[in-house]
């Protein structure tokens, strides 16, 4: 009976988060340039620039898909997705997407607050009470890695984790080298990892370390999405994975994107590459993390700031349903107002003059950044993964931008920004 019941319980939990909308854009379907306002000529573009990156062994190959206005009307593959074996990168292969799971994660925390299960503003040690007292390093002993703290002055809330105003820091890739000592010693597991831990187990050991500052001093890149997506856990009721698959990953058909690949799909993950002793070489990283954790281990550690694998076009398929202001083909996830909040500055000056600033999961174009060129109109929302997969999403010009590479340790590629120039010299309506 008690089984039954929690059926019942999940069963009615998806429906009322997978309401159908009155609003019904199609998915993301395959069309030509000229439909939508863009040249085909000077798309072409785009390839003479990537194939010139891979003749100079900037870059192996990259996966790069243009669309716009729902129509794909550029995706195509190049170059090797492993040189040392000869594998030709296809379209569909599937790529590590690191940080880019961040933005995933901030949509679930937003569908449940939606639903009135929390408010922004709430303080996380009301759903996580390991978070109780959270204290600011104050000093550290580097002989045998102690410190010294201080109380902090506020406690951490949603909206922190969300914006990465927490004071959490990022252990292996931290900026402050005290911060990556005590998270080492401590056991912080960053990224991801094949070993049989849980994301709730990790949360709570990095509830117990020391933040970098007050909570909503600065802007400080964290694994406050983890937290989060044990938060997620905790709110729902369910593994992330689970809720990730049910409500947003099934509705809007992403059948590609995973935490850990099922056996069907696992021969599409393309390796790691990085470029040593002058040629292209599967990369490795056995003392910080094992890069093939999507497919072996114990698959038990859901990062909702690291942990997922995708293809390009199930993540065009995601930020499309951002560009219908939370719809896709008649399933709404998120109310346009969401949206709307979710792209304001949350941030204040923290970025100061770059030209964007940072919502509730993406980085966004502020008229500055409209105005320097290069960076796409105001409002467009863009992010990046670890091993050098990004995207951005231009709501005025309704285009999408995404290039797909699987790198590390390489010192020069300039593919990243030469792409969102050519994705825009090529809109001619």
């Amino acid at each position: 009976m008690k089984n039954l019941l929690c059926v019942f319980l999940l069963i009615s939990f998806i429906s009322y988060s997978q309401t159908k909308s009155i609003k019904n854009s199609p998915p993301l379907t395959v069309g030509q340039p000229a439909e939508v306002g863009m040249s085909e000529e000077r798309l072409s573009i785009i390839d003479d620039m990537i194939n010139e990156s891979i003749s100079s062994n900037e870059i192996p190959g990259a996966v790069v898909l243009v669309a716009r206005k729902g129509k794909i009307v550029y995706h195509k593959a190049f170059g090797k997705a492993d040189v040392s074996a000869n594998r030709i990168l296809k379209k569909d292969d599937i790529f590590r997407i690191a940080s880019q799971t961040k933005a995933i994660t901030s949509t679930a925390v937003m569908m449940l607050w939606e639903e009135g299960k929390f408010r922004m503003d709430d303080p996380v040690s009301k759903y996580i009470p390991e978070f109780e007292n959270v204290q600011v390093l104050d000093s550290l002993h580097e002989d045998d890695l102690t410190y010294t703290t201080i109380k902090a002055d506020k406690p951490i809330t949603i909206r922190h984790l969300i914006t990465h105003t927490s004071g959490i820091g990022y252990g292996y890739i931290d900026g402050d080298e005290r911060i990556k000592k005590i998270y080492k010693k401590a056991g912080v597991t960053d990224l991801f990892t094949t070993a049989p831990l849980t994301i709730g187990e990790n949360v709570k050991i990095l509830a117990k370390l020391p933040l970098h500052h007050h909570p909503g001093e600065k802007f400080t890149y964290s694994e406050g999405l983890d937290v989060l997506g044990y938060f997620i856990e905790i709110i729902s009721g369910m593994p992330l994975d689970d809720f990730f698959k049910s409500r947003i990953f099934d509705p809007l058909d992403m059948e590609d994107t995973w935490f850990y690949l099922p056996d069907s799909k696992a021969k599409r993950l393309i390796p790691i590459q990085s470029w040593k002793d002058e040629k292209w070489m599967v990369y490795s990283n056995p003392e910080v993390y094992d890069v093939d954790y999507p497919v072996k281990g114990a698959k038990s550690f859901f990062s909702g700031g690291a942990g997922l694998s995708s293809t390009a076009k199930d993540y065009a398929t995601f930020l499309q349903m951002y560009l219908n202001k939370g719809e896709l083909n008649g399933i709404r996830l998120l109310s346009r107002t969401t949206i709307q909040f979710m792209m304001a500055n949350q941030i204040g000056d923290f970025w100061g003059d770059s030209g964007s600033y940072y919502g509730l999961a993406f980085g966004v174009v502020s008229q500055k950044g409209q105005n320097m060129g290069g960076n796409g109109s105001r409002g467009t929302f863009s992010w990046g993964g670890y091993f050098n997969t990004q995207y951005f999403a231009d709501p005025e010009e309704e285009v999408i931008g995404i290039l797909m590479k699987q790198m590390q340790d390489v010192t020069s590629d300039d593919t990243g920004w030469r792409f969102t120039h050519l994705v825009g010299q090529a809109i001619d309506d």
